[in-house]
């Protein structure tokens, strides 16, 4: 009868926890890494004055997109905050960025609700929502994490990708801003795909 080497099994049980890590990191980034989807998906939805936008918001400048929720406790009260610290620090350098605030939740989210809570902020952020069909084809697009989940007290909140997406004019995905992100890395970094707006 052989003996089994036991560091055989140590080794294997290493590689085995490794892989686990792996794959536990690559599902995290996966949930929270938006990817340059099909941006040319097409889409009708509304801004928070009623006004209605298509596909074509993601072309011609560019853009600070953000997905989350009027409901949102904490996250997306704080980046919204953060976006405005981030327009008045550009100033008229960033007249030409677009920023806008696609909700998750269209059910609770109409263009009034959308409307109250943006300008809350700065009046350059534009709220967008509409049907719910609609809202999943730019959220598929952009692969974002957008999902709902039951609290105790019987209602819902969302589980959501909590970085800015920053697009060139070209409609493409450049970069991601996370959440806490440095004020001033952030900046340069949005201000790199200003200078190189066309």
């Amino acid at each position: 009868m052989s003996g089994r080497n036991p560091l055989l099994f140590t080794a294997a049980g290493v590689a085995a926890v490794f892989v686990a890590i792996l794959v536990g990191v690559i599902f995290w980034v996966a949930t929270d890494s938006p990817r340059p989807g099909p941006f040319n998906t097409a889409f009708s939805l509304v801004d928070d004055r009623g006004k209605p936008v298509d596909q074509s918001l993601f072309k011609g400048n560019p853009t600070l997109v953000y997905f989350g929720y009027t409901h949102c406790p904490e996250v997306c009260p704080t980046t919204l905050f953060e976006v405005a610290g981030y327009l008045k620090s550009l100033g008229p350098e960033g007249e030409r960025l677009k920023t806008y605030f696609f909700t998750i939740d269209p059910e609770r989210d109409t263009p009034e609700i959308m409307h109250g809570y943006v300008t809350a902020f700065t009046d350059r952020i534009t709220g967008i929502t509409g049907k719910p069909e609609e809202m999943k084809k730019v959220i598929d697009g952009w692969m974002v994490h957008a999902e709902k989940l039951p609290s105790t007290d019987g209602d819902y909140h969302m589980s959501h990708t909590t970085s800015l997406l920053l697009i060139g004019a070209d409609g493409r995905l450049k970069g991601l801003l996370p959440y806490g992100a440095d004020p001033k890395q952030a900046v340069e970094q949005i201000r790199s795909v200003l200078s190189k707006h066309t």
